[in-house]
């Protein structure tokens, strides 16, 4: 799979060309334009009667909750959407978070049966959630068809040195998988699975606070298939290999594209916002805290790409061709940049009321309380 480092290494060759009309650019973003597509949004509606967790989507609770955007793939436009349909939709209640997803699929297998298996090495479906929104301290949790679970806590990114956690298990998490069709069979065509899966709020809660959204909260979220080419053998599904002999690539199709070939890229994922009004009546806007964000990841990618080259952090923002003043929505906003050689700490603050967020060399986003007048 290839990570968002080794995405910002290749974009080198072009940036050292590209770079010089990048501060003439309309936009500041055009250097890593595949990083800078709006993710997709859902508004997940609250529901006073919870659905049966049993692998069927007929409760009258989910005929209140929107299906998903077909999947794409993760690279986005740079590749041909899916061959085979994949949607989601999302309900929550005071105690957990509700998610239903159908994946088409004319040959459902599945053969890792332990749990903490690594489970993505059979065709599965993957939740990635960080309710913090902070790129740091995210859950992954991942089903086959034989509802076989692999769930992980991260402490940050792999491109940042984050651990996995394989340890760690989603307390009261429920889940069931049912098959339209038969499982391995390549005898049959199939119609695909659907999964049902009850996340509880507490699960997703690193010490005694419990995450509970409110009225208006923003999470965020995506969700991956991976998907096998296969051939039937022997009664088995085999995985397609090259003349090397080496498993073709997997197909990896997500909700909302990341841009690059990493599901660890929480920066990427979609809004999840919590309502409990009418879902109808509801329209997601990208929060303006949001859009300074942007900013902030901007400096990031550049900065990244600056170590690669010249082994240490850039302490100027005219390193990247950008400007000190940003203006968003009419607000006007000063972007910094403070850095030695081997860390770095970007600000964007707005001028009306110093509002401030920062992020570091480890992708960590967090308001910041500054109080220079500057």
């Amino acid at each position: 799979m290839l990570n968002l480092k080794k995405f910002i290494f290749l974009s080198a060759a072009f940036y050292s060309s590209f770079f010089p009309l990048a501060s003439n650019a309309q936009s500041p973003f055009s250097v890593f334009a595949n990083l800078f597509t709006i993710p997709k949004n859902y508004t997940v509606t609250y529901t006073k009667t919870p659905p049966t967790i049993d692998g069927d989507l007929n409760d009258a609770a989910w005929q209140q909750a929107k299906w998903t955007d077909d999947f794409r793939d993760i690279e986005g436009d740079l590749k041909a959407n899916p061959q085979l349909q994949t949607n989601v939709k999302m309900l929550w209640d005071d105690s957990c978070l509700y998610i239903a997803a159908r994946l088409e699929d004319p040959n459902v297998w599945a053969y890792i049966k332990h749990h903490d298996e690594v489970v993505f090495r059979d065709n599965d479906f993957e939740v990635f959630i960080n309710p913090n929104n902070t790129t740091h301290q995210y859950f992954e949790l991942e089903y086959n068809a034989q509802n076989t679970v692999f769930d992980l806590l991260l402490n940050k990114p792999y491109r940042n040195g984050g651990t996995p956690m394989f340890s760690w298990d989603a307390p009261g998490m429920r889940s069931v998988v049912k098959v339209q069709g038969t499982l391995n069979n390549p005898s049959d065509s199939d119609k695909g699975w659907t999964i049902e899966i009850a996340i509880p709020f507490k699960a997703l809660s690193l010490g005694n606070n419990v995450q509970v959204p409110a009225e208006g909260s923003i999470w965020r979220l995506n969700f991956s298939r991976v998907q096998w080419d296969t051939r039937a053998t022997d009664g088995k599904y085999i995985k397609l290999r090259d003349n090397a002999g080496h498993n073709l690539p997997e197909h990896n199709w997500v909700w909302s594209p990341q841009g690059v070939v990493d599901m660890h890229c929480p920066e990427r994922w979609g809004y999840l916002s919590f309502t409990k009004s009418n879902i109808n009546n509801t329209t997601f806007n990208l929060p303006y805290f949001e859009q300074q964000k942007r900013y902030l990841w901007l400096v990031y990618y550049h900065e990244q790409l600056w170590y690669q080259q010249h082994h240490g952090y850039a302490a100027s923002l005219k390193a990247f061709g950008l400007g000190k003043l940003v203006v968003i929505n009419k607000n006007r906003n000063v972007l910094s940049v403070e850095a030695t050689r081997h860390q770095f700490m970007a600000f964007i603050r707005d001028k009306k009321d110093n509002t401030t967020w920062t992020i570091n060399q480890e992708g960590l986003v967090r308001r910041y309380n500054l109080t220079s007048n500057e």
